[in-house]
């Protein structure tokens, strides 16, 4: 797959995000005027300067209405848009698109999800009727599959593999330590990761990403507008978003080792991004850690690590925030949470926090420091075998 891309022709210029959790006290429209404020101030914009407005909720809300309501906009476009667990990426893809066609001038995309009033965990939708081959098996089952497929194909003994979703977990409850947004703001030490109750197979509670409340949103415009808005803009490098053909559970050369949806998109944006090498080029990495087996599939996915040595490096502290490329410095899904319309775009809050320099310093990236100015953010939406998959590029500095 090839595209022309948008390269450098959009930026963002203001960006919001709440906190995510249990926000009892809080509903949706909430949420979205705490995001979508921070978003304007950021920017120093109101909501009048922004043109068209890109929602996503998976089940917060089905239409525009959702957010016109609150923020009571003056007769503004407003799409809501869903794609499963991808949908804030969705979000923001539309909205850099219409910005780049020239059709608007500012855009802003904003994602929401109230999952904790829902009563559900992970999406809250029923399954529409199927030709029989997908999985009747819940999202921790399906994601557990990653695990034994890994250590068959590679030689890893569960033991050791147990040792590596264990410090992955570790490593992000540490990241959202540090992070006052976060769901989970406690370190967790890895005796009690490896001893935590079983979900499924391999996976016990401390594999599996938090189920939270939260928004975020982000302003966009054109490159050239956007040093009006900001001295520090971060301009959008690549946007990639593939759905695959959901043949996986039906094949038998399926092996549950890869996302191909992931390689694929995470292929098209390094192209449209002239990236060659990811690990040395990028500052710092966001990926979608539904559970620890899917963080490192996905280091290899993207080109993190050779194939069958992502767990070598988990292991050695290649991804830590002082690795040589921190993944998930926020905490990723497993710590921060995962409301679902929110997190592709509090992925890029984290990217916009880094490249900025706006990080808390205990945990500011270091390579950013030594001159590396590019960040990835990765969603997937779906479960192995048939998924849909978001890899976004973005930088501090447009090219030269």
């Amino acid at each position: 797959m090839a595209t022309k891309g948008i390269r450098d022709r959009v930026a963002i210029v203001g960006m919001g995000c709440t906190s995510f959790g249990e926000q009892w006290e809080k509903g949706a429209e909430d949420l979205l005027i705490d995001a979508a404020t921070d978003a304007f101030i950021s920017a120093g914009v109101t909501k009048d300067d922004v043109d068209a407005y890109w929602l996503g909720t998976m089940g917060s809300g089905i239409s525009g209405l959702t957010l016109s309501r609150p923020l009571r906009l003056d007769y503004k476009p407003v799409t809501r848009v869903e794609n499963m667990c991808a949908t804030g990426s969705e979000a923001f893809r539309n909205a850099c698109y219409a910005v780049a066609s020239g059709a608007i001038d500012m855009a802003m995309a904003i994602g929401v999800e109230k999952l904790k009033d829902s009563g559900f965990s992970g999406l809250v939708i029923a399954s529409p009727p199927s030709d029989g081959t997908a999985a009747q098996l819940t999202a921790p089952a399906l994601f557990s599959l990653l695990a034994p497929a890994y250590e068959k194909k590679y030689g890893v003994s569960p033991e050791e593999l147990k040792e590596v979703l264990t410090r992955i977990a570790w490593k992000n409850h540490h990241n959202g330590a540090l992070n006052p947004r976060a769901q989970f703001r406690r370190e967790v030490d890895k005796a009690t990761i490896a001893c935590s109750p079983i979900m499924a197979g391999q996976l016990g509670i401390f594999d599996c990403s938090g189920v939270s409340d939260g928004s975020a949103a982000a302003v966009i415009v054109r490159s050239e507008d956007a040093y009006r808005y900001t001295d520090k803009p971060i301009f959008v490098k690549a946007l990639s978003f593939v759905a695959g053909p959901a043949t996986g559970t039906a094949d038998p050369t399926y092996d549950y080792t890869t996302f191909p949806e992931v390689v694929r998109a995470g292929q098209n944006a390094y192209s449209e991004a002239g990236i060659e090498d990811p690990r040395s080029e990028l500052a710092m990495a966001e990926v979608h850690d539904c559970f620890t087996p899917t963080e490192l599939v996905i280091y290899e996915d993207l080109g993190f690590a050779e194939r069958g040595q992502g767990w070598k490096e988990a292991l050695s502290g290649t991804f830590d925030l002082d690795g040589e490329l921190p993944v998930n410095p926020d905490g990723g899904l497993k710590a921060f949470g995962h409301p679902i319309g929110a997190s592709g775009l509090r992925m890029l809050f984290e990217a916009w926090l880094q490249l900025r320099g706006e990080a808390p310093k205990e945990r500011a990236i270091g390579s950013i420091a030594q001159g590396r100015k590019l960040a990835l953010t990765h969603n997937l939406g779906g479960s192995p075998g048939e998924c849909v998959s978001f890899v976004s590029v973005v930088g501090s500095e447009p090219a030269s």
